[in-house]
């Protein structure tokens, strides 16, 4: 009777031990089973800053004279902006810069005038629809006199930043629903994310032709488990 009781015991601990391998086993097997997908997030929005920068120079061989005429000319650049809803606020003038073509005993001046003086107007706004509206009617200075020698505008979204959580969102849930499709193809279910970066935000021009709209991108990397 005694061997009896110690066969069906020991019968029970088999079992209740293979059970317990097999469960190992498969918790093993189910912990290296994951997938690893990426969810991308993008969107178009308008600049919200621009920087413009508009330089003119007087060329000539009297220094008092060529100081008064680009003070002249800073002034009009100055009330130009002005007419499209730009304050003093928005604009700078940098101190105007000086090239003596005599400076340097061995240069071999046959320009027919010593001096260049250079000066630099800068916008810096975020009333990015007044100044494009500048910048397409900046031909008006001409008739007043301003020869622009160059002009440039560069746009930015500064605003990105309250863009990054619905869009980290997003990608998220572009990346859950990849990982779902991948399950449900390896009759699979998809478990808990194990790993996931917070992706790298990336801020460019739509195209060269529009800078003034700009594109936002983040790709992020979701890892999930997988189980049966």
């Amino acid at each position: 009777m005694n061997r009896v009781k110690e066969a069906l015991i020991l019968a029970i601990g088999l079992v209740l031990m293979g059970v317990s391998i097999k469960w190992g086993i498969d918790g093993f097997t189910n912990k290296d089973r994951k997938v690893t997908v990426k969810g991308l997030a993008e969107r178009e929005v308008p600049a919200d800053k621009v920087t413009w920068t508009i330089s003119t120079n007087e060329m000539g061989n009297d220094l008092p004279s060529l100081h008064e005429g680009i003070n002249q000319t800073t002034g009009k650049i100055k009330q130009f902006l002005k007419q499209y809803g730009l304050t003093e606020g928005e604009i700078s003038v940098n101190p105007p810069s000086v090239t003596d073509l005599d400076a340097n005993q061995w240069s071999e001046n046959r320009k027919g005038f010593r001096y260049i003086i250079n000066s630099t107007v800068t916008v810096t706004s975020k009333k990015v629809a007044d100044v494009r509206k500048a910048i397409f009617k900046q031909a008006e200075l001409l008739k007043q006199g301003v020869a622009i020698e160059s002009s440039s505008a560069n746009y930015e979204y500064v605003s990105f930043q309250k863009m990054k959580p619905e869009m980290m969102e997003e990608a998220i849930k572009n990346a859950q629903k990849t990982a779902e499709q991948f399950a449900e193809n390896s009759d699979s279910k998809l478990g808990k994310i194990q790993t996931a970066g917070q992706g790298q935000f990336e801020i460019d021009d739509r195209d060269a032709s529009t800078p003034h709209v700009k594109k936002l991108r983040v790709v992020t990397t979701v890892t999930y488990s997988l189980k049966d």
